[in-house]
């Protein structure tokens, strides 16, 4: 798959998933992998992107003496979403037109 479309649906699928529950990193990632195979690593350079665009916000969580950051959509985020679902539904489009050669 073409690494800029790639790049595109998993922000959207990131925020999709955060806007129903936060999550820290770690199950993020496996919620996310079992959707669609990526690299553990891949995650964290997304999420990093997607704070700074103030789509997401953190905390952490100590759990086992440990701290764990968790990721939360923003409104700003959900507005975002809503735009790439919009855009999702077009390519939806697209894609069938192309498959079914009308």
């Amino acid at each position: 798959m073409n690494i800029q479309l790639k790049k595109g649906i998993l922000d959207a699928l990131v925020l999709s998933i955060l806007k129903n529950k936060d999550l820290y990193g770690y199950r993020l990632s496996e919620q996310i992998n079992s959707i669609v195979h990526t690299a553990e690593t891949a995650l964290y350079p997304i999420l990093r992107r997607l704070k700074m665009q103030g789509y997401l916000t953190t905390y952490s969580v100590e759990h086992n003496g440990r701290l764990r950051k968790y990721y939360s959509i923003t409104e700003s985020g959900r507005v975002h979403l809503d735009e790439r679902i919009g855009d999702l539904f077009e390519l939806s489009k697209i894609i069938e037109t192309i498959v079914e050669g009308d």
